[in-house]
């Protein structure tokens, strides 16, 4: 109903991870930059630190599409609810073996270690993207901090990006926080970005630009504290109470409706984040991060 009153091609905030429904807010490009700076600069590690409903996985599966754009091998593996001792295999798994090298009988450790060698040899840099690094067992702890601190020639074009709640991040081993060569913080998004955010995610399925009206998208950022999960939430409960309304247009009262009577359970979280978590932003991000680890 929602979709054919507005006449959408598709849901326009359904929450989804795919690529094409990632927004490139302020912190998002902040974020994104300093990723290719890592691999730019052939340094071994990064940590993003982001509150819950601010993007952390989606902004992962965008890193490696970002990176896999400048030839990097990536992949990207959840380690969030895994049991001890399957990280490894899951990883190989998504790497780009071939049939005679998954079928060696070898350890799975060695297998890794020759496809980093291989990719070393031609030049290649391999960026391995671990999403809820707080939640992983203790053996895959123990695994990525060997990926980012071996000496070997072979981990040489290796880099680990890894996402972590502000807590969680607190909570990691000292020896693997203090290796980040790169921490990035993910902020909520200001009014403008809320505002990008949905004239972008209306435009890709066919929706008019000005379907919130100005006044709407500022009370929209207003209730959601720029949480992007909420937003995108708040988003899709105002566009369908205004369509239930058969309004022309979404309004003020419309979301602050939807807010209140809609999710009333919706609630704005203020990350408490550590002060070695965060980086404040930056105008070029690039400059940033050099000036601030070797200025």
């Amino acid at each position: 109903m929602v979709r054919d009153f507005w006449q959408l091609d598709a849901a326009p905030f359904d929450g989804s991870l795919e690529p094409a429904t990632f927004y490139t807010g302020a912190t998002q490009e902040e974020a994104l930059a300093r990723l290719e700076w890592l691999v730019d600069e052939r340094q071994r590690f990064a940590l993003v630190v982001g509150a819950e409903g601010h993007g952390k996985s989606h902004l992962a599966a965008m890193a490696v599409r970002r990176l896999a754009g400048m030839g990097a091998e990536t992949v990207l593996l959840s380690l969030g609810g895994l049991s001890p001792g399957d990280w490894l295999e899951m990883l190989l798994a998504r790497l780009p073996l071939d049939a005679a090298s998954r079928a060696e009988p070898l350890r799975s450790w060695q297998k890794l270690e020759n496809r980093l060698r291989e990719n070393t040899l031609m030049e290649r840099t391999t960026v391995l993207v671990f999403d809820d690094i707080d939640r992983a067992p203790a053996d895959s702890i123990d695994g990525i901090m060997r990926l980012i601190g071996a000496p070997e020639a072979r981990f040489a074009r290796v880099a680990v990006v890894a996402t972590a709640t502000p807590t969680g991040a607190a909570a990691l081993p000292s020896g693997l926080r203090d290796r980040a060569a790169v921490r990035v913080g993910l902020e909520p998004w200001d009014s403008r970005d809320v505002t990008g955010f949905l004239v972008r995610a209306l435009a890709r399925v066919g929706g008019r630009d000005d379907l919130f009206t100005p006044e709407a998208a500022a009370t929209l950022a207003r209730f959601t504290g720029g949480v992007p999960r909420t937003v995108a939430r708040l988003a899709h409960l105002a566009l369908a109470a205004a369509a239930g309304d058969r309004l022309g247009r979404v309004d003020a009262a419309t979301v602050e409706r939807a807010w209140r009577e809609l999710a009333p359970d919706a609630a704005v979280s203020t990350p408490v984040m550590p002060v070695d978590a965060l980086d404040e932003p930056a105008v070029n991000p690039r400059v940033k991060v050099v000036r601030r680890l070797f200025g």
